[in-house]
């Protein structure tokens, strides 16, 4: 097309009455691909997931995932519905039953769940709109529920869309009504089973989708218990029976086939148990409640110094479980630390208790708190993190009156615990203080290598420096590490042979500076044993002849350089394994062929098909194989590099032969020992 056309058709496009967008929707309304080459994007394009639809296709927006948090999250929705009941004053009892086929089943006997048809959908009842419909339910409005942990009204039906086989059984009026359920659609109507009596309240039973969760995800007894207990532990007023099948059971300990719970004191109860066995600074618990639970605005709280363990708080709105924390905490926190520094400014310890942070107070404090209040705020749906702000003003409130009268009813504990907190303030900045020396002598005085990821232990008694080889193996070894006592040093390659290079050579490597100035000691005549920045130098190398080789240069360099080093006791070789053998669940590894013959014999069956892998060095190892089997001082293997005061002359023979500058020594030493090397030595 000639030039001047182009220009033409271009403008056309432009200004005519039918622009080039005008086609193009012509086009895409024909279902043509859109002038230009562009696929068309049209409105069939729109995909409209109607109702439970959107929770099976991302179950994450909805439970935070579908891993065994968020399986046991659905029995923690359905219990949640139970207990909003009995906190209503409805109910007073709740059964938790674990069955045999993974199947979970919450009854209650409060006033059960509506079966009338609802007045916008007439032909439908309300129980199955309830559970087939997200944002639907009776907590929306504060004269059905005044306090309620599910709000969002997508709970019950969350749990409906990610069950395989939902059933729910409702006593009202003095009839049973049931309906089932099959991946949130009905699989029945509503069925009127007849007349019941003695009978109220609302039955689930449900089993976790497989499609959803895989083939083997399956309740945890023990967790589903301890969720049931943590609820007659919020509130006193209500009856947990809990159940489990007897074949769960088996290797499970601690977990009874059939109990039930009823705490009146409620949160003490549960600190005291929480808490067993363990040194408490003051010997009384510090707790209380304002107002009726259940209520808007109800506080209730547990809280014990123990001196032997760290702390811990347990957090709960509207007995929903916050595990992240929230604003409750921080009107905790607030309440004990204006309550203790008053006390301190009334005893005359003021200045003394100045320094005192929420930190120091809250780092042995075992603390439960339960806070109620009317239309929450959460972070994200599965309800972790409290957000409403009014509850920080609620529970400060509530607790500071109370702690400033437990604190001047109880004098001796008060100043226990007191003592106890100013105590903690001065150890953490006297380390606060220790630490800013040491960086600053380490930035004037040790001009650190800047692959040397040191540890946060200054000391060098418990402290740790991994010497190994390359940047893979040094990224492993710095993952698998225990930051606060083991450094991880990686040098590139081979390092200089010693024994063999001038002392032009030795002052120019680089790599040896860095070793040298990290170990921070000197060397030769100038090596001061108080100066070694590490209790213990381990040489970490491949579990091959090279590695080996790097091995040798490296002792080779400590024997010339630093021998008061090894003489001291501070050099030593890790024992990587150099297989991976597995056979089922069973997983052990092998540090060489002869181990790997010996373990294959021993732990496995004769005709097991092991599963034998080999590293071909140690940054192909994950992190975790990596600590487990060489960094874990629990599990490890080290090998000390001594020297015998008899055996020195010969030492020092054996180094020159072998690493000297003669190499018809190191000829002969081969011919001499020919007969030791294997085939397999050879073709390495």
């Amino acid at each position: 097309m000639p030039k001047e056309a182009r220009k033409t058709q271009k403008s056309d496009d432009l200004f005519s009455g039918r622009p080039a967008a005008a086609k193009r929707a012509a086009a895409a309304a024909a279902g043509k691909p859109a002038p230009g080459g562009e696929a068309a994007y049209t409105a069939r394009d729109i995909e409209v997931l109607e109702g439970l639809e959107p929770v099976r296709r991302r179950p994450g927006m909805y439970i935070g995932g579908t891993d065994e948090k968020a399986l046991h999250h659905l029995f923690a929705e359905v219990i949640d519905n139970a207990m909003d009941e009995a906190l209503a004053g409805h109910a007073d009892w709740i059964e938790v039953t674990l069955e045999a086929d993974g199947s979970l089943t919450v009854a209650d006997n409060g006033r059960g769940i509506p079966v009338d048809p609802h007045p916008k959908f007439p032909d439908k009842s309300a129980l199955e709109v309830i559970m087939c419909t997200l944002h639907a339910g009776g907590k929306f409005d504060s004269k059905v529920y005044e306090t309620s942990g599910g709000l969002h009204g997508v709970g019950v039906s969350v749990v409906n869309a990610l069950s395989e086989h939902l059933e729910v059984e409702v006593a009202r009026g003095q009839r049973l009504y049931r309906q089932v359920f099959e991946r949130g659609k009905p699989k029945t109507g509503l069925e009127d089973l007849g007349r019941v009596a003695n009978r109220r309240g609302t039955k689930v039973r449900f089993r976790p989708d497989p499609q959803i969760f895989g083939p083997k995800a399956a309740f945890k007894p023990q967790r589903v218990f301890k969720m049931a207990r943590s609820k007659a532990y919020l509130f006193g007023g209500v009856e947990i029976r809990w159940s489990c099948a007897p074949e769960l059971l088996a290797g499970v300990d601690g977990v009874p086939e059939k109990e039930t719970f009823r705490f009146a004191g409620g949160l003490k109860d549960f600190l005291l148990a929480a808490t067993h066995g363990q040194t408490l600074v003051h010997p009384d618990i510090f707790s209380g409640r304002v107002g009726k639970v259940g209520s808007h605005g109800a506080v209730e709280w547990a809280i014990a110094w123990v001196a032997d363990a760290d702390g811990f708080v347990s957090s709960y709105c509207n007995t929903i479980p916050t595990s992240e924390g929230g604003t409750h905490e921080a009107g905790l926190r607030a309440a004990l630390l204006r309550g203790l520094k008053d006390h301190a400014e009334r005893v005359g310890q003021g200045k003394r208790a100045a320094a005192i942070t929420s930190e120091d107070l809250m780092a042995g404090a075992a603390a439960v708190l339960s806070v109620f209040i009317r239309e929450p705020e959460f972070q994200g749906q599965t309800k972790d993190r409290l957000a409403s702000a009014e509850a920080a003003r609620i529970v400060e409130q509530a607790m500071k009156d109370a702690f400033d009268h437990w604190l001047a009813g109880n004098p001796n504990q008060a100043n226990k615990l007191l003592d106890w907190v100013i105590d903690r303030a001065e150890e953490r900045l006297r380390r606060r203080a220790e630490k800013d020396i040491a960086r600053k002598s380490a930035v004037k005085k040790l001009r650190l290598p800047g692959k040397l990821a040191d540890c946060t232990n200054t000391a060098a008694e418990g402290s740790e420096l991994f010497i190994v080889e390359g940047d893979s193996a040094g990224g492993s070894a710095k993952q698998a590490r225990d930051r606060a006592t083991q450094a991880v040093l990686p040098l590139r390659g081979k390092i200089l042979n010693v024994a063999s290079a001038g002392r032009d050579k030795l002052a120019q490597n680089q790599q040896l500076a860095d070793l040298v100035q990290a170990l921070g000691c000197g060397t030769g005549v100038h090596y001061r044993d108080e100066d070694l920045r590490y209790g213990r130098v381990i040489i970490m190398t491949d579990a091959d002849v090279d590695g080996a080789h790097i091995a040798s240069l490296l002792i080779t360099f400590f024997y010339r350089q630093m021998p008061k080093l090894i003489e001291n006791g501070h050099l030593y070789l890790a024992v990587p394994p150099l297989y991976r053998l597995s056979h089922g669940g069973k997983v052990l590894y092998a540090r060489d062929d002869a181990h790997k013959d010996e373990l294959l014999r021993r732990e496995f069956p004769a005709n097991a098909k092991v599963e034998i892998g080999r590293f071909k060095g140690l940054g192909e190892m994950m992190p975790n194989q990596l600590r487990e089997t060489t960094m874990d001082p629990k599990k490890r293997t080290l090998l000390k590099v001594v020297l015998l005061a008899e055996d020195r002359e010969d030492t020092a023979d054996s180094v020159e032969r072998l690493m000297g500058t003669k190499a018809e020594a190191r000829f002969a030493f081969i011919q001499e020992h020919a007969e030791f090397a294997d085939e397999e030595m050879l073709d390495v």
